[in-house]
């Protein structure tokens, strides 16, 4: 299966359809009246789609198995078509649209076993998602229509010298590339309180939508970054820090050491990360893609 490990949990939604056709407008009335002689077919058929859904991956081998924590089943007659809506509900790290498709599919087939004993011209139409909600595809919108732009900040002493290779950068730098966000620029400055406040200073002055750094973030002596911004935020949000280093902990008990910081300076927004690859990483996948949302809320409010 997929790795979904480094994903966080969310609310994910996914409806899906199935459409049952039969041959005559007696069968649609046995339906209604519940005179079907296996019994009633929309109750039946409930049933086993609601065991579909949590069953789901012990039937498609790369589906994870998940909370399924709702799940609601419909019915509605067009002519001679029975359209079936299965809608699920999770939170978790991956989407439900495969366990709504496959309880669907279930409902039909169903559906289609109790029916062919009165009508030998049943068929099973369709079977497609209409909707699904939660997950990066969320925030697509946001970056094509604010036109996210990003600059990547090192922090070290050691790469500014040339003594090591940036790998932490690079990683975030990936990261927003998967998610369409523009980098503008990409520096390497050691680890000095005044270099880091005035490129800081620079980046928000030419209005770049976000500003990433790496490293300093730590507990030793030369580890300046959040004692060089927190000073210059206007709008801390802790939130995110707290969840960058709740994230961690789950990978790992030395997360709590970390001090990242996270604001507004002006409508730019600042990320302060660690400056390991693997802590950088991690903490791009802890906020990201929700923290896009920042940008949206600030274009609802912005004023001329």
């Amino acid at each position: 299966m997929v790795n979904i490990t480094h994903k966080s949990n969310t609310l994910r939604k996914a409806i899906a359809q199935a459409v049952v056709k039969v041959s005559s407008a007696d069968t649609i009335k046995a339906v209604e009246e519940k005179t079907v002689p296996k019994g009633d077919v929309f109750e039946m058929a409930k049933t086993a789609g609601l065991f579909a859904a949590k069953r789901t991956s012990d039937m498609i081998p790369d589906c994870h198995p998940l909370p399924v924590e709702y799940t609601n089943i419909t019915y509605h007659i067009e002519n001679l078509e029975i359209y079936i809506n299965v809608e699920v509900h999770t939170i978790y790290k991956t989407g439900v649209e495969v366990e709504a498709m496959h309880a669907a599919s279930v409902v039909a087939l169903t559906m289609y076993d109790m029916l062919k004993p009165i009508d030998k011209g049943i068929s099973i139409e369709k079977i497609k998602l209409l909707e699904k909600k939660g997950g990066k595809t969320d925030y697509r919108k946001v970056v094509e229509e604010n036109q996210i732009s990003a600059t990547v900040i090192v922090c070290s002493d050691s790469i500014s010298a040339g003594e090591k290779h940036d790998k932490a950068g690079k990683v975030i730098m990936k990261k927003l590339e998967a998610y369409q966000v523009a980098v503008e620029d990409y520096q390497i400055i050691p680890d000095e309180k005044e270099t880091i406040q005035n490129l800081v200073r620079e980046k928000c002055a030419k209005k770049v939508s976000l500003v990433i750094l790496t490293g300093g973030t730590g507990l030793s002596p030369r580890d300046v970054t959040p004692e060089a911004i927190q000073p210059m935020l206007e709008r801390p949000i802790p939130g995110i820090e707290e969840a960058i280093r709740a994230y961690g902990q789950d990978r790992t008990p030395y997360s709590m050491l970390s001090r990242s910081v996270s604001g507004l300076i002006g409508n730019t927004l600042v990320l302060a990360l660690p400056g390991s690859t693997k802590g950088a990483e991690e903490s791009m996948d802890a906020v990201f893609p929700a923290i896009m949302h920042i940008f949206r809320v600030m274009a609802a409010f912005k004023h001329d």
